[in-house]
């Protein structure tokens, strides 16, 4: 997958809440646009099993950047309480995935992103933009982190970084 348009971010976060807390709300993509401040939209196209495999949503994400981003995200592996894992198609392409894990009374969370941008306007602009686009990616992970230590528990949790 690795070309000029490829992207590799790595985003950690500590949340001051119980993983079982914070693993309902990473289970509840539709709820997002209500606490996470750079989710416009999770709808679900198709629905998957019952434990999540195979559900499919288009997610319409803005940025600190004036564009969005839509593309489809097809749940692909799930470990109740651990991982959620999903492939991307569409204006981004690649895999997402949560991993969760207990830490006292809060939870350690880990989202990797691995994906290619496929807006043509991206990709061209990818090798001297490279440094806005992580910057961009950083900050919407950030509103992320915020708007989920607002919703799950009190305290401010740890900041987000790559």
């Amino acid at each position: 997958m690795r070309d000029r348009a490829s992207y590799v971010f790595v985003t950690k976060w500590t949340i001051p809440a119980p993983i079982e807390r914070v693993w309902r709300e990473l289970m509840s993509p539709e709820q997002w646009p209500d606490w996470w401040r750079g989710v416009e939209r999770m709808h679900l196209v198709k629905a998957g099993e019952p434990n999540g495999v195979g559900a499919v949503r288009e997610c319409t994400w803005r940025s600190r950047l004036p564009y969005r981003l839509v593309f489809l995200m097809e749940i692909t592996r799930i470990e109740p309480h651990h991982i959620i894992e999903g492939r991307a198609s569409g204006e981004l392409e690649g895999i997402g995935r949560w991993q969760l894990d207990p830490a006292g009374t809060s939870t350690l969370v880990r989202y990797d992103w691995q994906v290619r941008a496929t807006k043509p306007w991206m990709r061209w602009l990818s090798p001297i933009a490279r440094p806005i686009f992580a910057w961009n990616h950083d900050a919407v992970m950030e509103w992320g982190r915020e708007g989920l230590v607002r919703r799950v528990g009190s305290g401010s949790g740890e900041r987000a970084h790559r």
